[in-house]
C-alpha cells in the first residue's frame, strides 16, 4: 500500500510542476512545452568545411 501511495505522490508532483511551469511559460518567464517549431532556414548556418579548412595565406612579396 505504501508503494501506491508514493507513485500517487510522485505522480501529483509530476503534474504539479508540469502545470506550473505551464503557467510561468504563458506569463513569458520559461520555454516549456507549447514552443512552436523554429524555421531553420531563417537561421543563420554555419559553414563547417570553412572552420575547418586552414587559412588561406597570401603570398609574401620579396625585395
Amino acid at each position: 500500500m505504501e508503494i501506491v501511495v508514493a507513485f500517487l505522490f510522485v505522480a501529483f508532483v509530476v503534474f504539479a510542476v508540469d502545470r506550473l511551469l505551464l503557467f510561468m511559460e504563458s506569463r513569458g518567464h520559461v520555454n516549456w512545452r507549447r514552443t512552436r517549431r523554429r524555421d531553420l532556414s531563417a537561421e543563420p548556418a554555419a559553414e563547417l568545411d570553412s572552420l575547418l579548412e586552414d587559412p588561406v595565406r597570401e603570398p609574401t612579396r620579396g625585395p
